[in-house]
């Protein structure tokens, strides 16, 4: 327990300078005899008797040092969400918990949360904290170096497995061993992206939001299992979950992960979009997988728009029209099967986009006019007229089921291909 310093100004001046300079060659003993952020931070709540623990820069704990009171007290101000994000950004809480900014070279690297119970941070003990934060942040470099190359070559092999390129099972077998990855047993696929920015971001931006979702996502498989591979593909994380008995197609474990990785999308966090694939059974089969998993991220995004989570075996009708081949020859087809049946309400207009829609609640009411024209709140003569005018653009609608189903995979199509 510290105790309080009392006497003249200048002697507690003193022996507050000596303290932090004691922390600071404690920490710095650390750094140099190989410690984590673990070490760092139990040296840290030592000296100041308070709670402590390292997070990403979006609040996600790295490392810590604190008692079950001080998470209780946490909870109950409201700091932590249901995910267990600690949310950094709203730490300013009556002197008793601060978030300070670790970083190197203007760049963000992390956020030290300090908590202390029953008393205030004097100045001091936030001048410690700064220093504290400062040899983190030399920490946190050299092992973000060291992650980037070991990313790197992990990402290079499991790209090579699911494009087919690794082909000899006891070179698959020694690399997962070196990598602690357990590849024989079911598996889904999961392709994780972030959604495309409204606002303009630099290049450097960019690359830091992917930084931190792959490590959020690393941080989250290792909590759902040992052995999960996730890996960093510049633009997207994959990640490979396995499925148990209880969960066969894999549905509440990658649930689970989405949810802890997006907490509540607070600290920063970005929206992103995700697909999944069929079960994988084998090591044979995962390229298959990746590229159902591909499909259904690329599809979901644009039939349900950004944050949706999709499921290869969930497109129902998508999933057959997302077999067709992605080159110009596969989706010219598409193209010329939508203007073939659609006509006009191809167009990217806003009357046929109208149209379009009409024409979709109508086949969702089964053509029946009255209900379609409540759902759409229009008097039932305006949607007779619309039909009337469907029927001239496009066929009997109506009374011929065949044409109905011609136009309702064109929708469809239309939504996948714009």
């Amino acid at each position: 327990m510290q105790e309080l310093i009392t006497g003249d100004p200048e002697e507690r001046a003193s022996a507050a300078l000596a303290r932090v300079d004691a922390l600071h060659t404690a920490l710095t003993r650390i750094v140099l005899e190989g410690g984590n952020l673990d070490g760092i931070a139990a040296e840290v709540a030592s000296v100041l008797d308070a709670g402590v623990a390292f997070t990403s820069t979006d609040g996600r704990e790295r490392a810590g040092s604190m008692s079950a009171d001080v998470r209780a007290a946490l909870v109950d101000a409201g700091l932590v969400d249901p995910t267990g994000r600690l949310r950094v950004e709203r730490m300013d809480v009556d002197g008793t918990v601060r978030a300070l900014r670790v970083a190197a070279g203007g760049t963000d690297l992390a956020r030290l949360v300090c908590v202390r119970l029953g008393r205030p941070l004097a100045d001091d003990d936030v001048h410690a904290l700064e220093r504290a934060a400062a040899v983190a942040a030399l920490l946190i470099t050299r092992e973000e170096a060291v992650n980037a190359v070991e990313n790197k070559y992990q990402g290079d092999f499991l790209r090579d497995l699911l494009l087919r390129r690794a082909a000899d099972p006891a070179y698959v077998a020694e690399h997962a061993a070196t990598f602690g990855w357990e590849l024989d047993r079911p598996v889904v696929v999961v392709a994780a992206e972030i959604d495309p920015a409204d606002e303009p971001a630099s290049s450097a931006q960019r690359r830091q939001w992917q930084e931190r979702f792959s490590a959020a996502w690393r941080q989250v498989t290792d909590t759902v299992g040992r052995g999960i591979p996730a890996v960093d593909f510049s633009s997207e994380v994959v990640a490979l979950l396995p499925v148990g008995e209880s969960d066969e197609v894999g549905h509440d474990v990658v649930r689970r992960a989405v949810l802890a990785v997006a907490g509540d999308k607070g600290g920063g966090r970005r929206p992103f979009s995700v697909g999944v694939s069929r079960v994988a059974p084998s090591l044979d089969r995962l390229p298959e997988a990746y590229a159902q998993a591909r499909r259904a991220v690329e599809v979901g995004r644009r039939v349900r728009g950004g944050g949706s989570t999709t499921f290869f075996d969930q497109l129902g009708l998508h999933r057959l029209i997302a077999l067709i081949p992605d080159g110009p020859e596969g989706n010219g087809e598409l193209r010329s099967f939508v203007r073939d049946v659609l006509g006009p309400l191809a167009a990217d207009t806003t009357e046929a986009a109208d149209l379009r829609e009409t024409l979709q609640v109508l086949l969702d009411t089964n053509f029946n006019v009255a209900e379609a024209a409540r759902v759409q709140f229009f008097h039932y003569n305006t949607m007779r007229y619309r039909v009337s005018k469907l029927e001239r653009l496009l066929g009997p609608l109506s009374t011929d089921p065949h044409l109905r189903l011609d136009v309702a995979v064109a929708l469809r199509v239309h939504e996948i291909t714009g």
